[in-house]
């Protein structure tokens, strides 16, 4: 029984995310195109990918921090002042 073009595009697509990879659209100046095409021949070739992975995460750096905890740590403390004074309450009598 012959596949339908439909049913053949869906199992390349599941074949390709057992596989680990994830389908991008990602829209280019017209003479960026080459460049982004080349980068991702690098990435996509085993004896350039290491070097171009360690050059875009060098250049380029993680990803912004999620979320307030993240975001808290990431930020700069100079000159800000952490100390306070003890506050022990008010005195209680119990007896």
């Amino acid at each position: 029984m012959a596949s339908t073009p439909q049913e053949t595009l869906a199992q390349h697509r599941r074949r390709m995310k057992r596989q680990g990879f994830v389908r991008l659209e990602v829209r280019v100046r017209r003479q960026d195109a080459a460049l982004v095409r080349d980068l991702v021949g690098a990435l996509d070739d085993p004896a350039r990918a290491d070097e171009a992975r360690a050059l875009l995460r060098a250049r380029f750096g993680a990803r912004a921090p999620k979320g307030l905890k993240a975001l808290l740590a990431s930020a700069p403390l100079d000159g800000v002042d952490l100390e306070r004074d003890l506050d022990r309450g008010r005195d209680v009598d119990l007896s």
